[in-house]
This record gives C-alpha cells, structure tokens and sequence, in this order.
C-alpha cells in the first residue's frame, strides 16, 4: 500500500497539522474557550453553548478529543468535559515554537 504523503513530513509537522485542523472550526474553539473558563470538568450540555444542532457539535467534540484537546467522563446519565491539559500543553509548545520559526525580520518591505 503506498505510504500517506503526510508521512513525508517531520513527526512535529504532521502532529502540528492535527491540531491546527481541530481548531479550524469557530465551534470548536467556543468549546475550548468555554471549557478553559470552567473551575472543574463541565457537567452538562455542551449543545447550550454552541449555536449548532446536536449531531453536529457531537462531531465536534469528538474532533477535539481525537486531537486529544479535550477528555470527557460519563457518570449515569452525565458526560463531564475537561480540557486535556497535556494536548493543551502539546499545542501551545508546538505551535509557539512553529510560529516563532516562520517570523519574517523582512516582511515589513513590500517586496515578495
């Protein structure tokens, strides 16, 4: 089987990718905001914050939790969500370092 074409790209690349792809929908992001201003896991209904059918922010809670930004418990009836701290740490060591990388010292000109 051929190889995937992400796999020709460095191990922090590819990781990076995931992440920024979970964080390309503004309702996931509203999910992470929300969560990051909770004093403990969250034991509700995420559908009350988001402005979205149900069916779709399901999909994008388990978008995040594949990128392992967020975890979730059940408990009887309950589902308590949390940020994941070591994917929220994984993000912000990944992507402060990628971003400081591609600053330009030359892109104040008007040249390209």
């Amino acid at each position: 089987m051929p190889q995937a074409k992400t796999n020709l790209f460095e191990d922090d690349l590819q990781e990076l990718s995931q992440l920024f792809k979970a964080l390309g929908h503004p309702a996931r992001l509203q999910i992470l905001k929300f969560l990051s201003k909770q004093n403990t896991c969250f034991s509700g209904d995420i559908n009350d914050i988001v402005p979205l059918g149900r069916t779709t922010v399901n999909q994008h809670i388990a978008e995040l939790k594949k990128a392992g930004l967020i975890k979730s418990s059940t408990q009887g009836t309950k589902t308590n969500y949390c940020l994941n701290n070591d994917g929220i740490s994984k993000l912000n060591q990944l992507g402060i370092s990628f971003l400081s990388e591609i600053q330009c010292s030359s892109c104040n000109t008007n040249e390209c």
